[in-house]
C-alpha cells in the first residue's frame, strides 16, 4: 500500500533539528521524499505498523506532528503530479 507520511518537527533547539534529522532518515529507508517534509513510503501491513511505532518514539508530541495517509494498493489512480521532480516508479526495476 501507498502511505503519505507528512511531518512538521520545531527545530528551535538542537534537540528539535536531532529529532527531525531522524524522522527524515527513517522515512527515506522507507520511501522516497516528494516534498521537503513529506515521503510516499511502499510498504506491506507490517512494515507500516513498524514505521508508525517508529516515527512515534521520535517525535516529542508536545511539539511536533505527524500524518499518515493511506492511500492503499490502487494508488497509482489516486495520484496525480504536475511539475518538476516526478517521483520514481517505487515497484518498477532499479537500472543502474
Amino acid at each position: 500500500m501507498l502511505v503519505l507520511i507528512t511531518y512538521d518537527v520545531r527545530t528551535v533547539t538542537s534537540a528539535g533539528q536531532k529529532r527531525l534529522r531522524q524522522v527524515s532518515k527513517l522515512c527515506q529507508n522507507y520511501g522516497q521524499r516528494v516534498q521537503n517534509s513529506v515521503f510516499e513510503c511502499v510498504v506491506d501491513a507490517t512494515q507500516y505498523t513498524s514505521l508508525k511505532l517508529q516515527l512515534a518514539d521520535l517525535i516529542d508530541e508536545e511539539e511536533d506532528s505527524l500524518r499518515f495517509y493511506r492511500l492503499g494498493n490502487q494508488y497509482k489512480t489516486k495520484v496525480e503530479h504536475i511539475g518538476v521532480k516526478a517521483s520514481l516508479d517505487m515497484e518498477g526495476p532499479l537500472i543502474f
